[in-house]
């Protein structure tokens, strides 16, 4: 095994080869490691995530080398069957790169069994193994803009299926009505690790057969109601802003579907928000960009607003207004009128309420996962917030101060980063320039990462291609364009490409803070250097 640092909370498990990684992966799952919170699993590697509190780095190194990662892992008994129409646009370029004709493609694809090693990349998205021994495919050197959900993939040793609609670079040789994630199932995830596929060609089944297997998995209506409006108090959207959604602080433990924890932005921000109010911390807030959101009270309400530094008007009924602070509970009459303005630092605001929000959670949290389309529909104007009874000793009004120092577009925005956990694939002139360049935020930013544009590209010592591997929070990811990609609450489970670091725990918030077009500076804390074994 090798370790490669990730974060200070963070380690990569490399290993030799896949049956070795899912070999590690199935001894943690039979004996747990106390304080890891999150296990993603990849090609080659598992990203660790752990609580320093509970276990350190050396710690969690010294336990692993000592597991037997030499087991065979069984597969599991279900097999799950997946129709599919051959008329994928790369099919006849994966035969020519083959040397074989497209409908020997479909003959050795249909002609395997294989096995779900694991997940990610988006909720659903299951990499499958086992495929005939000729199937070696490169990805595509340009990765297409968006593929539509249900396309059959080969990239590498790999099969798969996209979930959803979505950018990709795999190699489309077909389609299938089949849905591999629908939230109204017990279990989204059509394929789960372990699990046994079967692909098979639409166009040699019977009428009624291809109509039997294009129906089992296809996705039931559902409908979210975003709150239950009641008797009671409530909040009603008048304007939503420029986005404005239901977020806490995220779902752990889902990476067995391929869903990330994603969660508000700045964690801290959404705590200290629920506190003024009496709320417990992981209850859901609104978290609002850039200002906008206007909420009418109905009925005696009691909010806080948190995070980013915007001006907030109350209001009455009446027509009279005021200026309200931030970070201290606001008592709303009702039709009292709340409006956020244009932060002049930072970006995201949070708003809690006294009781919380009657939001219907989604796999264990209320928080929206903008890439993968897990939770909350954004609000809309027009929506009626409900709020829940207040829980009895609910102590409301603890004193909070403001942060200082938020990020602005002017003055650079300081990140510590960790090194790792694939540095080493970038000339040393490279690891040298993220540090010393500044790096503007583009407009193409959004909850699932920052994109940066510096000067000079980050040029790569290693030019071969990754295989995919578990991606955290905070990951600065470098594409082949040289420009860094800040992953953020939404970003995606595994990529493809390398990270050169990682932003601190500690400057995570910070980091969910930053607004469009502001100048960013790395600051590293930690060389690279693999983890020494004890």
């Amino acid at each position: 095994m090798r370790f490669l640092p990730v974060n200070l909370n963070a380690v990569l498990v490399e290993l030799d080869n896949l049956d070795q990684t899912l070999a590690l992966l199935a001894s943690l799952r039979r004996e747990p490691l106390a304080g890891v919170d999150e296990i993603v699993p990849a090609a080659r590697t598992l990203l660790i995530t752990f609580r320093p509190a509970v276990q350190s780095m050396a710690g969690i190194v010294q336990a692993l080398s000592r597991r037997d990662v030499s087991a065979q892992v069984e597969r599991g008994g279900t097999l799950v069957e997946i129709p599919v129409r051959y008329d994928g646009e790369d099919l006849a370029e994966v035969a020519q790169i083959l040397g074989i004709t497209p409908e020997e493609v479909v003959r050795r694809h249909t002609g395997s069994e294989y096995t779900v090693a694991f997940t990610g990349f988006a909720p659903g998205f299951g990499y499958l193994t086992g495929g005939h021994p000729s199937f070696n495919v490169p990805r595509r050197a340009t990765p297409r803009t968006r593929l539509p959900a249900g396309s059959v993939a080969l990239a590498g040793t790999f099969s798969a299926v996209y979930p959803q609609a979505s950018p990709g670079g795999w190699q489309i040789i077909g389609t299938t009505p089949t849905a591999m994630w629908d939230i109204a199932r017990e279990v989204p995830a059509l394929l789960q690790p372990g699990y046994r596929v079967r692909f098979v060609d639409i166009a040699t089944l019977s009428g009624a057969a291809a109509a039997a297997l294009e129906g089992a998995g296809r996705p039931k209506a559902i409908e979210f109601a975003a709150a239950v409006p009641g008797t009671g108090p409530a909040l009603e959207v008048r304007a939503p802003g420029l986005l404005t959604l239901f977020q806490d602080l995220g779902r752990l433990g889902q990476a067995g579907q391929g869903v990330s924890a994603s969660g508000a932005m700045d964690q801290g921000a959404c705590r200290t928000a629920n506190r003024l109010v009496g709320n417990p911390s992981d209850a859901a807030c609104l978290e609002t960009v850039n200002g906008g959101l206007q909420l009418r009270s109905r009925g005696d309400t009691v909010v806080a607003v948190t995070g980013a530094d915007a001006p907030l008007v109350l209001t009455t009924a009446a027509g009279a207004r005021w200026s309200v602070p931030r970070y201290q509970s606001v008592a709303l009459a009702d039709g009292d009128l709340l409006t956020i303005g244009e932060p002049t630092a930072g970006t995201r605001c949070y708003v809690a309420a006294r009781g919380g929000f009657a939001v219907q959670p989604v796999l264990g949290s209320c928080s929206t996962d903008t890439l993968a389309h897990v939770g909350p529909p954004a609000l809309v104007a027009g929506d009626l917030l409900a709020l829940r009874p207040v829980a009895q000793g609910a102590v409301v009004g603890a004193e909070e101060l403001p942060p200082v120092g938020l990020p602005s577009v002017h003055e650079d925005v300081v990140l510590d980063v960790v090194l790792g956990p694939r540095t080493d694939w970038f000339t040393p002139e490279a690891v040298e320039l993220l540090a010393r360049q500044r790096w503007r935020v583009t407009p193409q930013s959004n909850r699932v990462g920052l994109r940066l544009a510096g000067e000079v590209p980050l040029a790569r010592a290693v030019t071969g291609e990754l295989q995919s591997e578990g991606t955290p929070t905070g990951a600065i990811q470098v594409p082949p364009s040289g420009q860094p990609v800040l992953f953020l609450a939404d970003h995606p489970l595994t990529g493809g490409y390398p990270v050169i670091g990682c932003i601190a725990p500690h400057h995570l918030d910070r980091a969910g803070q930053i607004p469009v077009n502001a100048w960013v500076r790395f600051n590293p804390i930690q060389s690279f250097e693999p983890v020494e074994t004890p």
